[in-house]
């Protein structure tokens, strides 16, 4: 059936589509705004057996002709997932697991492809929509939804839905936010410090959008007539309540070790011991082992969640309580800054590279290309957990956290105009027992200080967690693994003294509170406080020199008129200055132009060079030039690269000269003044006018030998 539900929403038609395209999947929508328009199609399938996890596929693609462009590079078709990709892949994502039944082990696929972009309205939010939009209308997929999701800037002190990527450019907050009619599910958010009343007002302003674009769907599926599978939860195995009854309390004792590697593998043994007591081996049983495992971790939950609503934690702590921090910098001798930042189990090292304008990131996409001059990357080996993995390069994770740490520091990092700099940021986590990713934001703004980067204000990050049963609920400050996998909730916000700078909301149920919100934020800001003394102790203010082994970086601003003048025919000029001097010689088309060397000789060598060329000659002032031509009129002297006068026969000396050949000859220096310029731009030199001075200067030095 083909059905069409319409909204306007911030002055354009928010359009969905079902029946007309892709009509074998289970539910398949386009969702139009603008001209920017993305399908997205969802298919069901039986799990394999045996799966302790729900196998939910999300896959989300740009398709480059959706912009009327070419694929980059020498294969002209899209290859692997950019980065953009995956990060929307996890948008998708982490609004729409929370709503499937937990005990659920069937296949899902959701699949979203941009096919047209206006490379204004951007397709991420489209995605978003449609998936759930196509999940509600999938018979054989027990979704309970809709959800819906919009993004919020906020543009000279007014927030505004849907922004342009106009509206962006200017944005003092970018935020995306998902959720029900009656609650949020998710955040995605980075500001300019932003206090936490007005981003909690920004989040309450998104919900309310929300509310609409799941009305459009609640309406799509009621003229669809199909609705989402509700199949029966399946009974709890027995062998849960013999566990309770023969092993909690073994369980509860195992548990009260304070580190996570002893506690886990106490735990690991007394399961393994459960196991093998109600399925023994070479005997029947009414078990298999794997169901009595997941009936241990049942029991498990149970308790977990139920101590920490009686206010005890694994570690001993309370809930608002921090675990220990300890920071230093300086920790590697070669890299341009360094840090190693320590809160409890979780540790973050962290190394700063200072490079050139060569050394900035190229990004392309639907959107126009553009570079990076800040990045960060973020590392996560298994050896941080304790396990055994192959290593194939970053993945989902690693890439989702390192971007909410890039854009969680980017708002507090200097322009170009005050460090010229390109900084690439990576980030090493040895050791992971919860929120890694704001340890990195940690880590990184003490190394970024460490290698004299001037930032604005520092960052701190802090994760704040939240088990809920009913109307009690307990938010935990600083969760720990454990704490984020049996219970509901990870926020993660990032900031400074002055507000948030990122914010990052994950949910296992189906939404929080107004109140739950405000007091997580208010929660995070404490915590977050109490994070920045120790690393102000550690290193107070960004050092005020760069790195011995940072290359020495100049600046400055050219007529870009001149900037062929620099390069000369054929690159001969720049290919000269960068030989005499060891320089690189960056130049861009506004005029820019940075100078960099890896000792500062050579960089305030190669930047007089460039400055002396592409700066106007003055009346009045004075150069060392070298003459270049003889003539009997007078000799012509270069003052400045490719740019000579003439110094006239009579003005070569104070007396008669006869011959210039007298004075001087091709390749001699010569100190001259500027007499006038004409309009032809030519350059009328004298050496007679400076020859006082130097007659001054010698009776003066022969008065004080004498």
């Amino acid at each position: 059936m083909h059905v069409v539900v319409e909204r306007e929403i911030a002055g354009k038609t928010f359009r969905i589509e079902t029946g007309k395209l892709a009509k074998q999947a289970s539910g398949a929508v386009t969702v139009q705004y603008g001209d920017t328009v993305t399908l997205v199609a969802s298919v069901g399938a039986p799990g394999r057996e045996g799966l302790d996890f729900f196998p939910l596929t999300v896959d989300y693609r740009e398709r480059t002709y959706a912009a009327g462009k070419f694929p980059g590079g020498f294969i002209k078709r899209e290859g692997r997932p950019t980065t953009k990709e995956i990060l929307t892949m996890r948008l998708i994502d982490r609004p729409i697991r929370p709503l499937f039944p937990e005990w659920y082990r069937e296949e899902v696929q959701v699949m979203a492809s941009v096919l047209s972009a206006d490379l204004q309205n951007d397709p991420d939010i489209l995605a978003m929509n449609g998936s759930s939009a196509s999940l509600c209308i999938s018979p054989d997929i027990p979704f309970a939804g809709p959800i819906g999701a919009v993004r919020v800037a906020s543009v000279d002190n007014t927030l505004i839905v849907m922004p342009t990527q106009e509206d962006l450019l200017n944005a003092e907050l970018d935020m995306i936010v998902a959720g029900t009619e009656q609650a949020v599910l998710m955040i995605e958010g980075f500001a300019n410090q932003l206090p936490e009343k007005e981003m909690l007002a920004a989040i309450l302003f998104a919900h309310e959008q929300i509310k609409v674009l799941c009305e459009m769907q609640t309406e799509l599926c009621d003229k669809v007539g199909n609705s989402s599978a509700q199949p029966e939860n399946p009974e709890e195995s027995s062998a849960v309540a013999i566990i309770e009854e023969r092993h909690l309390s073994a369980l509860r004792e195992r548990r009260q070790h304070s580190d996570k590697q002893e506690r886990s593998n106490a735990v690991s043994e007394l399961k393994e011991q459960v196991i093998a007591e109600l399925v023994p081996e070479g005997s029947e049983s009414d078990y298999t082992a794997s169901e009595v495992a997941n009936a241990f971790k049942t029991v498990e939950k149970k308790l977990i969640r139920r101590q920490i609503l009686d206010g005890v934690r694994a570690d001993g702590r309370t809930p608002g309580d921090l675990r220990a921090i300890s920071c230093e910098v300086g920790v590697l001798p070669r890299t341009h800054g360094s840090a190693l930042f320590t809160r409890g189990q979780t540790q973050a090292l962290v190394a700063i590279t200072l490079g050139t304008g060569k050394d900035e990131q190229r990004v392309d996409g639907l959107i126009e290309e553009y570079s990076k001059r800040f990045y960060l990357d973020y590392n996560f080996p298994s050896f941080s957990v304790g396990e055994v993995r192959p290593n194939r390069g970053p993945g989902r994770r690693e890439i989702g956290h390192g971007a909410l740490a890039e854009r969680s520091v980017l708002p507090v990092v200097p322009d170009a105009e005050a460090f010229p700099y390109t900084m690439r940021v990576v980030s090493e986590i040895l050791e992971s027992n919860g929120s890694s990713s704001m340890a990195s934001v940690c880590g990184a703004t003490l190394a970024l200080m460490d290698a004299g980067v001037p930032l604005s204000q520092p960052v701190a990050g802090i994760s704040i967690g939240l088990v809920k049963e009913g109307e009690e609920y307990v938010l935990l400050t600083d969760i720990m693994g454990e704490e984020d996998h049996f219970g509901d909730m990870d926020f993660k916000v990032a900031g400074t003294q002055r507000g948030i700078t990122g914010i990052q909301l994950d949910l296992k149920i189906d939404g929080i509170s107004e109140t739950i919100i405000e007091q997580t934020l208010e929660q995070a800001k404490n915590a977050r406080m109490e994070i920045l003394k120790p690393m102000l102790k550690c290193i107070r203010m960004p050092r005020e020199e760069t790195s011995a082994y940072a290359p020495r970086l100049l600046r400055l601003q050219i007529d870009p008129e001149k900037i062929g003048l620099l390069i000369g025919p054929g690159g001969k000029t720049i290919r000269r200055i960068q030989e005499e001097s060891g320089a690189n010689i960056d130049v861009t088309d506004d005029g820019t132009v940075v100078v960099s060397c890896p000792d500062a000789e050579g960089a305030e060598q190669a930047f007089e060079q460039v400055n002396l060329l592409t700066e106007d000659i003055e009346v009045g002032r004075t150069y060392n030039g070298r003459v270049t031509s003889v003539k009997d009129f007078g000799a012509f002297v270069e003052i400045q690269p490719g740019k000579d006068g003439l110094v006239h026969i009579s003005e070569l000396a104070n007396g008669f000269v006869k011959s210039v050949g007298e004075i001087c000859k091709v390749g001699d220096p010569m100190q001259v003044k500027v007499l006038s310029i004409d309009n032809d731009n030519r350059v009328k030199l004298s050496r007679k006018a400076l020859m006082p001075e130097e007659a001054e200067t010698s009776e003066s030095d022969s008065s004080e030998e004498s």
